[in-house]
């Protein structure tokens, strides 16, 4: 019969499926580098130079600082110093921004210079706009959406003219937050001066689908804050990497895809007197990628 197979035929078949089911199961080849954020050791300046130094320690490939934190450690001898110092790389820095208000919108633009500043003298090539937070019981979206529109827009090419990608990182308790709002402004705003830089953890936290939101603005996504949600008590209901919510083997394996994308920013929101300390959070996350195919520093 024609779909008859001999018995070589056979044992031949079953003997390349045993060959091949290890590399089936294998993690995939991951082109991503990872990074670090800063406030998985805290939001202090002072908590930058222990967060660069373990981070270097632990491998990770880069380091975010926040630029509520940069007037204060440029004030100290430069942000510049301690990552030469422990050999780590700033590909990109979080700005802090009002984005609703248009009456301290000329301060936000002078702030975004300064720090645009630091944080291109650092390596930088992204500078991600996080928004600062608002009343979410009595904050308007729809009365604010042509201010943020305008203020991302304008940052954007302020940012630009300095050489930098300005990426909005939509942020939980902010103008920015909800899923509906993460579609409002980007379908708005001039995406040829402001991408996107989600925070998939943050995602989950609003209720959101991270893997549909990154994968409708995929080719606009150029920093990812990586991070998980469990909903529990510390870390602001987020955890290390695979103790939560988060489908992060569907997203890491879709965010390599994202060509504008060059390095995932792993993030854990620190808080005081956690059952794990930064270095044990940065290590759980770390051990979770390379189980996931990714490498570090050695």
């Amino acid at each position: 019969m024609r779909n008859e197979c001999t018995r070589r035929t056979l044992l031949k078949t079953v003997a390349g499926a045993a060959l091949a089911t290890p590399l089936a199961h294998a993690a995939p080849a991951r082109r991503l580098k990872v990074g670090m954020t800063s406030i998985n050791w805290g939001f202090r300046p002072d908590d930058a130079e222990p967060g660069i130094r373990d981070s270097a320690k632990l491998g990770y490939h880069g380091y975010e600082v926040f630029g509520d934190s940069i007037d204060a450690l440029e004030s100290k001898g430069g942000l510049r110093r301690i990552l030469e110092q422990y050999g780590l790389p700033m590909p990109s820095g979080y700005l802090n921004i009002n984005l609703h208000d248009p009456a301290v919108r000329k301060a936000q633009m002078e702030n975004m210079v300064r720090w645009g500043k630091v944080i291109k003298g650092c390596g930088s090539t992204v500078a991600v706009m996080g928004p600062i937070g608002v009343s979410r019981a009595t904050y308007d979206f729809k009365a604010a959406k042509a201010n943020i529109i305008a203020t991302l827009n304008e940052a954007g090419k302020t940012l630009a003219g300095l050489g930098l990608v300005a990426a909005l990182h939509q942020h939980t308790g902010t103008s920015v937050d909800t899923e509906d709002q993460v579609y409002q402004v980007m379908e708005a705003v001039d995406t040829r001066v402001m991408k996107f830089g989600p925070d998939v953890g943050q995602l989950q936290k609003a209720g959101s689908d991270p893997v549909k939101i990154c994968k409708d603005f995929l080719p606009l996504i150029h920093t990812v804050h990586l991070k998980d949600f469990l909903g529990e008590r510390y870390w602001s209901g987020y955890s290390p990497l695979g103790q939560g919510k988060v489908d992060l083997a569907k997203l890491l394996d879709l965010l390599e895809k994202a060509d504008n994308l060059k390095y995932l920013m792993v993030e854990l929101d620190m808080t005081r007197g956690a059952p794990m300390t930064p270095m044990e959070c940065a290590t759980a996350s770390k051990e979770y990628l390379q189980k996931q195919g990714y490498t570090f520093r050695s």
